[in-house]
């Protein structure tokens, strides 16, 4: 596994995200970790009681965050080792989020995503995603990242 979390690399200027931002106090803190054995991007997340949707089950739109955080990181992850990429060029945002739920996905278990670049170009990252629930297969989808548009970093303020 890589030395750290992808996430960590982003400019603080854009790392406030609810799902992966390090700098928001009250976001997941995903983390995608790159996997240099399988060449796949690796996250696991543990739900809490409160990300419920029935008793016993997680929420879709938790899963759905976390297949589109993990996809960014992945597609960032693998960007960087493609194309040499320096940190302040790391940040990708969402252009397209497909999601499958397969199965219930239950509560009390280590969620474990994973994701694979299957099309890549200067500016866009194709990522295969899915998720693992106790070693189960519970959802899979794609994600199609983008390199962030420029000005959009800092821009937040509409003061």
């Amino acid at each position: 596994m890589s030395a750290g979390p992808i996430q960590h690399l982003y400019p603080d200027a854009v790392a406030h995200c609810y799902g992966c931002g390090h700098l928001n106090p009250h976001g997941h803190h995903f983390q995608t970790l790159w996997d240099d054995e399988s060449g796949e991007g690796v996250t696991r997340f543990t739900p809490q009681p409160h990300h419920t949707a029935i008793p016993g089950y997680v929420y879709g739109g938790l899963i759905a965050s976390l297949l589109d955080c993990h996809g960014i990181g992945t597609a960032a992850a693998a960007a960087r080792r493609a194309h040499g990429l320096g940190q302040e060029e790391l940040r990708y945002v969402t252009a397209s989020l497909q999601v499958d739920f397969l199965k219930p996905t239950p509560l009390g278990v280590e969620l474990e995503a994973r994701g694979t670049a299957v099309e890549m170009t200067e500016r866009k990252v194709v990522v295969e995603v899915w998720m693992l629930a106790g070693g189960v297969e519970c959802a899979r989808g794609q994600v199609v990242a983008v390199r962030m548009p420029e000005g959009m970093a800092g821009s937040g303020d509409r003061s």
